[in-house]
């Protein structure tokens, strides 16, 4: 297929390179022009507008931090609807407000092109393997057409909803990782305040309940003090701001989600927006007076 993309960051780029690989071509824009060069380097078609990947494209996928960047990026001068044909599709991966989600796909609909939201989990590593989990809302029919796309970027692609549904999904989702990572991170404190080694701990416990996917992949990291981004703190906390956003419209209470929050919060304010998720261990070493090694 002739596949637009829009936004080649962290994220964006490998799914690109995957899509490539599968001999799809692609027509590829970023606000960054050495992101474009990149992948022009590898044979994609650099373009310098969204509207103009969108122009030469039967599906245009966008990856981008935020709704306003997603709401610029398609609705926007210059952006996706510009050049988007109708009869064509848009498919947007990013991580936003569902309300935003929602109000992308109406413009959409308005101009004859389809539109699903299908945010991913996995973070850098898996988006370079190819085995993100991506989690759709839209119609059936249009999931179900985009499916073999997915399946160059992910090892599941599940369609939970109408539009809006994948990132309701997806804060789900991202309240549940974050809230593992802080409470693996305290857990971890306290054995190496206690004296013991933190990666024998790990060790004995990930083959028992306490096991989980986030534990496997953050515990290494925060044991070997490798804080490189893979899903960077800034994002995590704009991710559990929507979800609070969305927890308020709909009178739901989420303590935990808003402490973890607030933790995010911290340490950005001392300068580690930059860091990897895992870094919330940082904030539970800097009350305990110790670090996890």
């Amino acid at each position: 297929m002739k596949i637009g993309f829009v936004g080649l960051g962290i994220m964006g780029k490998p799914m690109a390179r995957n899509l490539m690989k599968a001999g799809h071509e692609l027509f590829v824009y970023d606000i960054a022009p050495d992101s474009v060069a990149a992948l022009t380097a590898d044979g994609a078609v650099g373009c310098a507008s969204a509207s103009e990947a969108a122009g030469k494209a039967e599906v245009t996928i966008t990856m981008l931090p935020d709704g306003p960047d997603v709401q610029a990026a398609v609705l926007g001068t210059g952006g996706v609807l510009e050049g988007a044909r109708s009869g064509s599709t848009v498919v947007d991966m990013s991580s936003i407000s569902p309300l935003v989600a929602q109000k992308v796909g109406a413009a959409c609909t308005a101009r004859g092109v389809e539109f699903l939201d299908a945010p991913v989990s996995g973070g850098e590593p898996k988006a370079i393997d190819g085995t993100l989990a991506i989690m759709v809302g839209g119609k059936k029919e249009v999931f179900d057409a985009i499916v073999p796309l997915f399946q160059c970027m992910g090892s599941s692609a599940t369609l939970t909803g109408p539009v809006g549904a994948g990132n309701v999904t997806k804060l789900a989702n991202q309240i549940m990782v974050a809230c593992n990572i802080a409470a693996m991170g305290e857990a971890l404190v306290l054995a190496t305040k206690a004296g013991l080694n933190p990666d024998v701990v790990f060790q004995a416990v990930k083959g028992g309940l306490a096991g989980s996917t986030v534990l496997n992949a953050k515990a290494p990291m925060v044991i070997s003090r490798n804080f490189r981004p893979g899903f960077r703190i800034r994002l995590h906390q704009k991710d559990l701001r929507n979800a609070l956003l969305a927890a308020e419209s709909m009178k739901v209470s989420l303590p935990f989600t808003a402490m973890v929050q607030q933790m995010l919060i911290s340490l950005m304010n001392d300068g580690k927006g930059d860091l990897d998720h895992s870094a919330i261990v940082q904030f539970v070493e800097d009350m305990a007076g110790v670090e996890v090694h």
